[in-house]
């Protein structure tokens, strides 16, 4: 049986680690240790993704049940396998106590290092670097497989963690195909500063609007419908409108990728936020909150598999079966073309565009060249109001900002004041932590548990994606996607009295 003391020990090695051929290394010689039944309790830990999904455990449980340290290190993989189990198994009336139970009880027979580990892997926050192109590569590796054999098997099965232990195991990797009914890593794409350069490295290209709203991965298998989320959730129940609009398509077996949002009564999207609030509302009619659906890739279709057909042929043929459910796009080797696409797509209320090579063949779980989204980034200078003590790698460092909008006119508090807008940890590099975790506490006006209170002093630049409607801050806005670009500090100093304000970023609601 593996220690989890040796998962740990590789884990902070990684993390440590700059070079991926030095984490593939060190990966590999892990996962050549493992018993074949540690193999997928042990990758999901390694990524952050325990094999049991949600455990129903959040930060406010970890803190207040997490005990004493062991002297000793004594758990096994398995024990915390077993254990993960029992949490996420816990429903009911005495859930909650059940859950502190048990988690008490890991936590106690862990060390101060693995209680920090398994405190991250619980919030799917391990932050180790190894992230699963890596880890794949070390199952490569420790198998001795093509690299391009263990993605794609990935890819196939949806679960990095079988695909391991099938490696490990022996199993033959090149006899894995696309299954319908069994859902595939999507797709991924990079990123581009321009729709013009987009098209520039991708050569000839489907330019097609980037929806606002959740993708979606659908089979049809035998005329039975099942809907996927991004991260390979069955919420088929939650989409009826989606399984009634793909079971009248014509054609047999499909699997097809796409995206559902909600639309406002001139077709334009409607905020993210009204998308994934639908999610919540299961049995409603789909006449009161319905979704509409648009597809832009057919994976498999009456029995023939497509992943390696090219876009030019997989977008015709999902043309032919989903008709007007097709996401707009135009094919086009003009940086000018592409450019005048994302104008049309933002016109529309769109993100933006996703320029994609049309020869290219469908690489589920990568993001490279072939594919590039564009979207325009925003950026304001906000207000720290707090700071949150981290945990796990960042632990001792003051890590999490709370961000505040300016409220001149006083309509959401005291005139002047400021009102909070979001929070993010995105973009803070070591030398940004160990800052803020020396000049906060000399602005600090009190303390709450995890949470250190500031004067409204400190500026920071803050990229985002856009904003969104909420309930949970007074301004009725949310930041979506925040990172911190900069702070405006020294030479670029700026004071809290000119930063942007809450009706600024309240102009963006559509």
């Amino acid at each position: 049986m593996t220690a989890l003391a040796r998962v740990v020990e590789v884990a902070e090695e990684v993390a440590a680690t700059s070079g991926r051929r030095a984490k593939v290394t060190a990966l590999a010689g892990l996962l050549g240790e493992l018993d074949p039944a540690e193999v997928v309790p042990a990758v999901g830990m390694l990524v952050g993704k325990p094999r049991q999904g949600r455990t129903g455990v959040g930060v406010q449980t970890l803190r207040s049940v997490r005990p004493a340290p062991s002297p000793a290190p004594t758990l096994t993989v398995g024990d915390v396998d077993a254990a993960l189990e029992a949490l996420a198994a816990a429903a009911g009336a005495g859930s909650t106590a059940a859950r502190a139970t048990t988690l008490g009880a890991l936590l106690g027979a862990a060390t101060a290092p693995e209680q920090d580990f398994l405190s991250r892997v619980i919030l799917g926050d391990v932050r180790t670097g190894a992230l699963e192109a890596v880890v794949l590569d070390a199952v490569a590796a420790a198998a001795g497989v093509p690299a391009a054999v263990v993605r794609r098997a990935a890819m196939l099965t949806g679960d990095p963690g079988e695909t391991a232990r099938l490696a490990l195991t022996g199993a033959d990797l090149t006899a894995i195909g696309l299954t319908p009914g069994t859902p595939v890593l999507p797709m991924l794409a990079g990123t581009a500063a321009s729709a013009g350069e987009a098209v520039e490295v991708t050569g000839e290209a489907s330019v097609e609007a980037k929806l606002d709203g959740a993708r979606l991965q659908v089979h049809r298998v035998d005329g039975v419908v099942r809907a996927y989320t991004r991260s390979l959730a069955d919420i088929t129940p939650r989409v009826p409108e989606v399984v009634e609009l793909v079971a009248g398509l014509p054609g047999g077996d499909l699997v097809l990728d796409g995206e559902t949002l909600r639309l406002d009564e001139d077709g334009r999207a409607k905020p993210f936020a009204e998308t994934m609030s639908r999610f919540g509302r299961l049995g409603e009619h789909p006449a009161q909150t319905g979704l509409s659906t648009f597809f832009f890739d057919l994976l498999h279709a009456d029995g023939e598999d497509l992943l390696d057909v090219p876009l030019r042929r997989r977008r015709q043929l999902l043309a032919e079966r989903v008709g007007p459910h097709l996401v707009p796009g135009e094919v086009t080797a003009d940086p000018a073309v592409g450019q005048r696409v994302l104008d049309e797509a933002l016109a529309a209320g769109h993100e933006g565009v996703v320029v994609k090579a049309i020869e290219s063949p469908y690489e589920a779980g990568r993001r490279g060249k072939r594919w590039l989204k564009v979207k325009p980034v925003l950026t304001y200078d906000l207000v720290v109001l707090a700071a949150e003590w981290g945990y796990g790698r960042r632990t001792g460092w003051l890590s999490n900002l709370h961000l505040g909008a300016r409220d001149p006119e006083g309509a959401f508090g005291p005139p002047g004041g400021f009102v909070m807008v979001g929070k993010t940890f995105k973009g803070l590099t070591d030398a940004l932590l160990r800052w803020q975790t020396e000049h906060f506490p000399t602005i600090a006006t009190h303390e709450t548990p995890g949470v250190v209170w500031l004067q409204p002093t400190t500026v920071v630049e803050i990229a985002i994606d856009g904003v969104q409607r909420s309930t949970r801050y007074p301004g009725g806005v949310a930041l979506r996607f925040a990172r911190v670009k900069r702070y405006r500090t020294g030479a670029d100093a700026k004071p809290a009295e000119e930063a942007d304000t809450i009706d600024t970023l309240r102009a963006l609601l559509r």
